[in-house]
């Protein structure tokens, strides 16, 4: 394999640009040709497709986000869209390419792989950690760093006022930021979408907190949480609950942004350096990820139906320290 490209698609995670950068520089080592695709899917049908050098990476490794851009593109969803990428990736004479995203990007990498010769290998990006084949992923223990700090200050607030808050983090489907962050941020509980929520036991708990004296009460909500969102638990525990001064924050996409932790800056930087390898290996349709420090390859398809589940002693945790 003599040339290889790397693009970035679906929602940025920090440690995105520490990827590419191990991408660029494993392939030039190896001698291969690199390209960049700027944003995603969608760039490369419209062949937004430049070579790149190790002087392109210099200084990317601390930041968040993506320097290649990301896109969501409903164009590449159809046979005629899938088209229009290969042939522009043909007349380029690459060969494989390097997909950094999350489970939206290996479904498409899956389809793509099987109708035309390409290899593809992904690297697990994406901050909600919900991809099998991989303890983490990208931009999670930065997402987790972030929300747990921005929880630290929110408690600073609500212990001078003795308040109820109800802060809203990411996670529409999945609630490891939720609950990583909630323990360790010390909140009195986490409701997410793969626990079921019960509204009684919640009130339970805050009871008992507030008739001991406690001067703040922090309830960690990941988005998707089927009862709804933090603004309607909060009201439904506020019919219940109306001594209580309650306050609702959602922190929304301050948790996609930032400078990545070393976590993220290494596990970025050797995941794309494998797989920069297991293309040269001759390996397509598989994700790359780590597992008890050892690069595990898993197929597009069993990373993204296979979900990782939550593991319930963290949810333990939550009942027993709070």
């Amino acid at each position: 394999m003599k040339k290889i490209a790397v693009f970035t698609s679906g929602g940025d995670a920090p440690g995105m640009n520490a990827c590419v950068r191990a991408v660029v520089r494993t392939a030039l080592y190896f001698d291969m040709e690199v390209f960049g695709i700027t944003r995603g899917y969608s760039g490369m049908i419209r062949g937004k497709i430049h070579r790149m050098t190790s002087r392109d990476v210099s200084n990317i490794l601390q930041l968040g986000g993506t320097i290649l851009q990301s896109a969501r593109s409903e164009t590449f969803r159809t046979p005629e869209g899938r088209k229009k990428a290969f042939e522009q990736l043909n007349k380029r004479g690459i060969e494989g390419l390097v997909a950094i995203g999350g489970d939206g990007t290996f479904s498409g990498a899956e389809i793509f792989g099987k109708e035309y010769p390409i290899s593809i290998v992904g690297v697990p990006g994406t901050i909600d950690n919900d991809l099998y084949g991989s303890d983490y992923t990208l931009g999670y223990d930065t997402a987790v760093n972030t929300a747990m700090n921005c929880i630290d200050n929110i408690k600073d607030t609500a212990n001078s006022h003795n308040r109820l808050f109800f802060v809203e983090v990411m996670g529409r489907d999945a609630g490891f930021i939720a609950l990583r962050s909630g323990i360790a941020s010390g909140a009195e509980a986490v409701l997410i979408p793969e626990a079921k929520t019960n509204i009684e036991e919640l009130i339970s708990t805050l009871e008992k907190n507030y008739k001991s004296k406690k001067t703040s009460s922090i309830v960690v909500v990941a988005e998707g949480e089927k009862s709804g969102g933090a603004f309607e638990i909060a009201d439904a525990v506020k019919k219940r609950f109306k001594h209580y001064d309650m306050r609702v924050t959602v922190l929304g996409h301050l948790q996609r942004g930032g400078r990545p932790t070393a976590m993220d800056r290494v596990l970025g930087s050797r995941l794309g350096m494998e797989a920069v390898k297991a293309l040269k290996m001759g390996k397509k349709g598989v994700m790359v990820g780590q597992i008890h420090q050892k690069i595990e390859y898993t197929p597009f398809k069993k990373a993204c139906k296979h979900n990782l589940t939550i593991n319930p002693v963290m949810m333990d945790m939550v009942k027993i320290l709070n």
